[in-house]
């Protein structure tokens, strides 16, 4: 292959093959295949010279681990993972057979749910009348309006819809936890008061979905609740396999 690289999308058993009609990153978009010489294989193309996280690239790398996840088991890497060449790959699998075929039977006929806490929208009168502090600058904004009173106000009630969807958040993690096989806590998101990851049956992936969204609507002046899945199990990567690739384009492998 070129020496820009390999492209890797995701680790496989051997017997699992590369889904037909789908195409690889760059431009013109790579050609897809499978090397190994053991029991795992890696996915993989030619890297593009200039990798950049364009949305059509984005968008191949995702269809390919999705589609290869409803065949079998896969240990995704993240978007830009780049090895300096075939041989790279084929040590790193070596290296790692017996952890990354324990990996993907952890994960076989399992998915991962994403779950994110919002703020409620359009809670404001249940945050006055619940929060004893925003009530009370509320009332002195209207008795004495001004920028510094309503600075305040402003600062109170968003620290509490922050403070209520956590809390809430919480609460719907631990009832949701009950029925996944493990629990992952995801970065911090921009205006995101909780961000977990649920390992799921895939049989029971629509029940899950279910589940969290009757939670969630019992707390409608509370959360706001986002739902996200079945997505390749990212956030289950074994660290006893290959270690969850760091989310930056060109990341090395190997």
């Amino acid at each position: 292959m070129p020496t820009q690289g390999v492209y890797v999308y995701g680790i496989v058993r051997h017997t699992t093959a590369v889904p037909t009609g789908l195409s690889g990153v760059g431009t013109p978009p790579a050609r897809l295949t499978a090397i190994g010489r053991g029991a795992v294989r890696a996915v993989v193309s030619e890297a593009p010279a200039r990798l950049r996280a364009r949305r059509r690239d984005l968008m191949a790398h995702q269809e390919l681990l999705v589609r290869l996840a409803e065949v079998d088991s896969v240990l995704p890497m993240r978007f830009g993972m780049v090895a300096t060449g075939e041989q790279t790959v084929l040590q790193q699998l070596a290296a790692t057979e017996k952890a990354c075929l324990e990996a993907l039977e952890q994960l076989a006929g399992r998915v991962e749910i994403n779950v994110k806490a919002f703020p409620a929208q359009d809670a404001l009168a249940s945050v006055v009348a619940e929060e004893p502090q925003v009530r009370r600058l509320r009332q002195d904004a209207r008795r004495t309006p001004g920028y510094e009173a309503s600075v305040r106000l402003g600062e109170a009630v968003a620290k509490a819809l922050a403070r209520r969807a956590a809390e809430a958040g919480e609460r719907i993690v631990a009832e949701l936890a009950a029925a996944a096989h493990a629990v992952a806590r995801g970065p911090e998101v921009r205006d995101c008061a909780l961000n977990v990851s649920f390992l799921v049956d895939r049989a029971r992936e629509a029940e899950f979905r279910t589940t969290a969204r009757s939670l969630a609507d019992a707390r409608p002046d509370h959360v706001d609740l986002r739902v996200a899945g079945p997505l390749p199990c990212y956030s289950f990567v074994s660290a006893g396999g290959p270690s969850p690739a760091p989310a930056r384009t060109g990341a090395a492998w190997g």
